[in-house]
């Protein structure tokens, strides 16, 4: 199997990137989808869009901190195809990887997730039963990033014993008679990250042959990945309170007030002592951490350090466009990411919490 060779420094090339043709125009990439594109595109041109099979986690970490730094709607694109890049790695449909995995650290070939929903309690949105040989599909997507980027992307769907099915179908809207049909919804109006085309999926008696299944997963994988996984999602809030704070360190420098510093300085230290309690879990050096919480104060420092962004920037930040507004967006959007009731509780602990700090104090 052919499979592109690993990038020697991947950080210095992605930072070298983001400095140069990203960060100029952040604010374009939340809404043009032309620029996103092409934003993407010199992330694949630098052999970046399956790093996540090459690299220890840490540095995987540093690199989508790096991303959601200075643009979250690229960060938010990027990763649904790491993500899936991940999971055609860990495939045992050897002609499957053999087919995908030469063309995807390139962009050559865009996969896209739809398989969220399995976290969901209650009757699964989406199910499978087999038949042929595959699988017959119903059921919708609630969320599938990625429309007119991706040509495909990876479902996921309950079959009747507890078990998950994971497969490549089309990201178009396709018709097949009686292999059924999948089609989908306009893209979602959100409040960050819109460009990024976030629509629904319908299946209806979709066959999904066995040359494209990715992986069947046992009873309760899910539950399992959602724990191992609790960190992942924090290096985006990392990255978005430090796009924060660099709003607020400029202010600082330009307004040249002793308070805006002292600010700085304060919530800098918090970043950096959770950044680093992060990596050392990452790392294995240090697991006494309960990593729930650690995500909880990443998406803490989020809100905290894209509201000094906004408080420092004053009425300014209430343009549609302007760096502070759009980081502050980020913030929303990073709360809620990949969130578990487990997230969501620490996440409103936490609030609760400082508050009833500040309530003891006031």
């Amino acid at each position: 199997m052919v499979i592109p060779i690993p990038v020697s420094n991947p950080l210095e090339t992605v930072r070298s990137y983001l400095q140069e043709s990203v960060a100029p125009q952040a604010a374009r990439l939340d809404f043009d989808r032309a620029a996103l594109h092409q934003a993407l595109a010199g992330l694949g041109d630098r052999g970046l869009l399956a790093l996540r099979l090459d690299v220890p986690e840490e540095v995987f970490g540093s690199f989508q901190e790096a991303i959601a730094r200075d643009s979250g709607a690229l960060a938010f694109l990027q990763t649904q195809h790491q993500s899936a890049a991940a999971m055609v790695a860990r495939s045992e449909n050897e002609p499957l990887k053999q087919d995908y995995l030469p063309h995807l650290a390139t962009g050559d070939r865009l996969l896209g997730v739809g398989f969220s929903q399995l976290r969901r309690a209650g009757a699964p949105p989406v199910r499978a039963h087999k038949a042929n040989e595959g699988y017959h599909i119903d059921g919708q997507v609630p969320w599938v990033t990625g429309w007119e980027y991706f040509q495909e992307f990876i479902i996921g769907a309950m079959l009747p014993d507890g078990q998950s099915v994971f497969g490549i179908v089309p990201f178009t809207s396709t018709t097949r008679g009686r292999e059924g049909s999948i089609s989908f919804g306009e893209p979602m109006q959100l409040n960050a990250m819109g460009a990024t085309n976030t629509v629904t999926a319908q299946l209806d008696g979709w066959f999904l042959p066995p040359e494209r299944v990715v992986s069947v997963k046992p009873v309760g994988w899910m539950e399992k990945q959602v724990v191992q996984n609790s960190l992942r999602h924090s290096f985006f809030p990392l990255g978005c309170a430090r796009a924060g704070l660099d709003i607020v360190w400029e202010a600082a420098q330009r307004k040249q007030q002793g308070f805006i510093f002292e600010a700085f300085a304060a919530l800098d230290g918090e970043l950096n002592a959770c950044r680093d309690r992060i990596f050392h879990w990452v790392r294995g050096n240090d697991r006494t951490d309960d990593p729930i919480e650690l995500r909880s104060k990443a998406i803490d420092l989020a809100v905290r350090c894209a509201q000094a962004a906004v408080t420092v920037s004053s009425g300014a930040a209430n343009y549609s466009h302007h760096r502070a507004g759009r980081v502050y967006r980020e913030a929303l959007a990073y709360t809620v990411f990949g969130q578990t009731t487990a997230v969501m509780e620490a996440t409103l602990a936490r609030l609760v919490r400082d508050r009833k700090c500040r309530s003891s104090i006031d």
